[in-house]
């Protein structure tokens, strides 16, 4: 056994502890309760995620709500569709300010967004071209460390400040994630560099697909694109990552390394990749299926899926469920208004049936399986948002960077909070020690 073998093999037996001891302590696992909900540990005016009710100590399912500074997200979304333009920058102000801006005021903090998405000189050429990576979220969390040495003003925590600071980064996130997808396909797919600046009349939306595709996309794929990013734009203080802007910054970091520690958790496979796992599940039972449309030969599919006798053997059917919605995800809804269109327009229909068709049968199925597990699932919202962005013709490494695109903003909200009018206490849970006491013992005797 080498040096290293046997210092993991030290490492994983220290490590070990007893499940039992979770319940003699009374131990919130993941911060959750008995019954999986969260547990309390903060106060926020920014998001709010409604999946269930609790009544006389049960949880009962609800149809999922999702308000952005009160405003639910389908009237948001509704109403700017209504009016046929793009929404994000509208959300991100929102959540920003915690007020609906005027049409005056979004004009001016669109032509703000605009003139900030430039990089600094130094910037595009010796921290994103020629410092290259193999995973994109590490670029773009190391090229956000990287703009605290660009920003005079980094360690100024008053709120004109750190406005901002998240209006910067919200602009720049497209370019960097853009920029860094095209010189890592340099670099290691020894494919052309392409670098496409970004225009000044274009939302943020369109500005990204003409930056990744030039001028080949349609209305349709940038209104997609568009309300992917609205939908993912806030998700209350509880997900990983949002909890993780605040953690940080209760310690009055500066926003640079608070964001990029936001990044560092979105990157996970439990948080940002899922709809990879979606689109690997996906075309995997396209290949197993023979006939997409038998609801029986699907239905024992998911059914063996479920056996771990399918696919990755996890026993998950990726894409249902969620840790707080029960009977429907708002933002799964709203994607599936525009994605049927988007399949249409590409071709793909029969696919979106399919999906559709698991989307119906997926619950059926789990209840047949667990009978007695009283959990109410429907599909959540990286059950589409994997195959729309396959229509948009997004390479697969920029699915959580587009995560990423939307979410800022939200984190940005949730900084500012934080660091301005938050308990102004460093965030400290408790962990219990459950280890033996031991006496040191001298090098010569061990």
């Amino acid at each position: 056994m080498d040096f290293l073998e046997r210092m993991s093999k030290y490492a994983v037996e220290a490590a070990s502890i007893d499940k039992s001891l979770f319940d003699e302590y009374n131990v919130k696992r993941g911060l959750r309760n008995a019954d999986f909900s969260g547990v309390l540990v903060g106060l926020t005016r920014i998001g709010d995620v409604v999946g269930y009710k609790k009544e006389d100590g049960k949880i009962l399912p609800v149809e999922g709500e999702l308000y952005y500074r009160g405003i639910e997200i389908t009237d948001l979304v509704h109403g700017f569709q209504k009016d046929n333009r793009h929404g994000f920058e509208e959300t991100a102000y929102l959540l920003l300010s915690g007020r609906l801006p005027k049409s005056g005021e979004l004009t001016k903090f669109i032509d703000h967004l605009a003139a900030e998405r430039d990089l600094p000189l130094f910037f595009s050429k010796n921290m994103v071209l020629a410092l290259q990576g193999r995973n994109i979220m590490n670029m773009l969390a190391r090229s956000v460390l990287a703009l605290y040495s660009a920003d005079d003003q980094a360690e100024n925590y008053s709120a004109e400040n750190l406005m901002r600071q998240s209006i910067s980064l919200i602009a720049k996130f497209p370019v960097i994630v853009a920029y860094s997808y095209f010189g890592m396909r340099h670099t290691y797919q020894h494919r052309s560099l392409v670098i496409r600046h970004p225009k000044p009349e274009l939302s943020l939306a369109e500005n990204f697909l003409y930056m990744m595709k030039g001028e080949s996309y349609t209305k349709l794929e940038a209104d997609l694109l568009d309300l992917s990013l609205v939908i993912h734009a806030e998700h209350g203080g509880g997900n990983n990552s949002t909890f993780t802007t605040r953690v940080v910054s209760s310690a009055q970091t500066d926003t640079y390394a608070a964001i990029s520690a936001a990044l560092g958790s979105l990157k996970g496979d439990f948080h940002g990749g899922a709809n990879l796992k979606v689109v690997d599940m996906m075309e995997h039972i396209k290949e197993n299926i023979k006939n997409w449309t038998d609801e029986q030969e699907v239905a024992d599919y998911l059914l063996k899926m479920l056996k771990k006798d399918a696919f990755d053997r996890t026993g998950k059917i990726y894409g249902i469920g969620h840790a707080i919605y029960t009977k429907s995800d708002p933002r799964a809804l709203l994607l599936k208004e525009k994605a049927r269109d988007l399949a249409i327009e590409k071709g793909r229909l029969d696919e979106y049936n399919l999906y559709e068709l698991i989307e119906k049968l997926a619950p059926q199925v789990f209840e047949t399986y667990k009978k007695d597990s009283g959990k109410v699932i429907s599909a959540n919202v990286d059950f589409y948002s994997g195959f729309v962005y396959q229509c948009l013709q997004i390479p697969e490494e920029i699915y959580t960077p587009i995560f990423a695109i939307a979410r800022v903003a939200g984190w940005a909200a949730h900084r500012i909070e934080e660091v301005t009018f938050s308990s102004k206490r460093i965030i400290r849970p408790a962990y219990k020690n459950i280890g033996e006491r031991y006496k040191y013992v001298p090098i010569a005797d061990r």
